[in-house]
């Protein structure tokens, strides 16, 4: 498998000269179409985004990885789900709400969305989060 550092869009012969979209863009669209589902309690990050978060940067992309493959694109989504809720019926949505959102805006359809639940975040008494987290 050969990876691309961008994807050429395909529009026909308009004449207008092409477009690129570069593996970063689909990581934001498919970080934000994330996080939009109801039972998804976070997106996974490393220490830098967790940094830059604290300083109000907010990175969108976070949590998922993107490879552009001469098959396709393939989205690994890594995020945390909120206790009580369906993991597979939420993943399914998650799948969804990322397909719809690369389609609608990029007109490209993702070959794989994989979701990783890396984590359960609990609800304690005092209305703070309990984050429990696994080591992937």
């Amino acid at each position: 498998m050969s990876e691309f550092s961008v994807l050429e869009m395909e529009q026909g012969s308009n004449g207008h000269g092409k477009v690129e979209i570069a593996p970063e863009v689909i990581e934001v669209i498919a970080g934000i179409a994330a996080s939009e589902v109801e039972g998804v309690a976070a997106m996974r990050g490393n220490f830098a985004t967790g940094v830059v978060e604290r300083l109000g940067k907010k990175n969108h992309g976070k949590g998922v990885k993107v490879e552009l493959t001469e098959s396709g694109i393939k989205v690994d989504v890594y995020c945390m789900m909120k206790f009580g809720i369906s993991i597979p019926s939420v993943a399914g949505k998650v799948q969804d709400n990322i397909r719809q959102a690369l389609l609608n805006m990029t007109a490209l359809d993702a070959e794989e969305v994989n979701i990783h639940v890396v984590g359960i975040q609990f609800e304690n008494h005092k209305n703070e989060p309990e984050i429990v987290e696994s080591e992937v």
